[in-house]
């Protein structure tokens, strides 16, 4: 038994190794940290970017006080707006790169875009150009037909805004009622 003893003995008199280095585990997590930071940062300068160089896209036009009567109503998202056939380059100027909540209402002078938290903007009919279902625009990819896709003209630019309505069958309504009042006023000069 003597064996044992010291065997036991032995054991007691070691000293357990240390299980947590923990300034170097904080010296990690802080390090992580500021990496967090520094790419957050990185992401923000390039949006900055992104927008100074759409500074010469002109000011949005407002939403008109009058109160003309709705043809269509729809509440969903605003997805974002991007040069017309290019569905990854994200315009950020005036606010049209926040994704925000949105209340579209068609009228014959055009689309109202109201956005709660963001800044709210008027499409005049004579800007339309097309409507279509798709499945994606920059950052928001759904199944086919599942996004509402305006097609604008701002100042020279052509435009691309998506939306999706809380409810996804009234899509085909709006497509039908905007590419038919595009076809009825084709003899205006755009």
């Amino acid at each position: 038994m003597t064996p044992l003893i010291a065997i036991a003995a032995e054991a007691a008199d070691q000293k357990s190794a240390e299980v947590t280095d923990w300034a170097g585990r904080l010296g990690w997590v802080a390090g992580l940290l500021l990496f967090i930071a520094f790419v957050y940062w990185l992401m923000r300068q390039g949006w900055k970017w992104r927008g100074s160089l759409q500074s010469d896209l002109p000011e949005l036009p407002e939403v008109p006080a009058t109160g003309a009567e709705a043809t269509l109503k729809l509440t969903g998202r605003y997805h974002g707006s991007t040069t017309a056939g290019q569905w990854l380059d994200r315009i950020v100027a005036h606010g049209l790169g926040t994704r925000s909540r949105v209340e579209l209402t068609l009228t014959d002078a055009g689309i109202a875009v109201v956005r709660p938290g963001a800044n709210d903007f008027f499409v005049p009919a004579e800007a339309l150009r097309e409507a279509r279902l798709d499945k994606g625009i920059a950052g928001k990819v759904l199944a086919e037909g599942g996004l509402l896709i305006v097609t604008w003209a701002h100042g020279d630019q052509l435009i691309d805004s998506g939306f999706r309505s809380d409810r996804a069958a009234e899509h085909t309504a709006w497509v039908e009622a905007i590419n038919s009042m595009i076809h009825t006023t084709e003899g205006i000069a755009r």
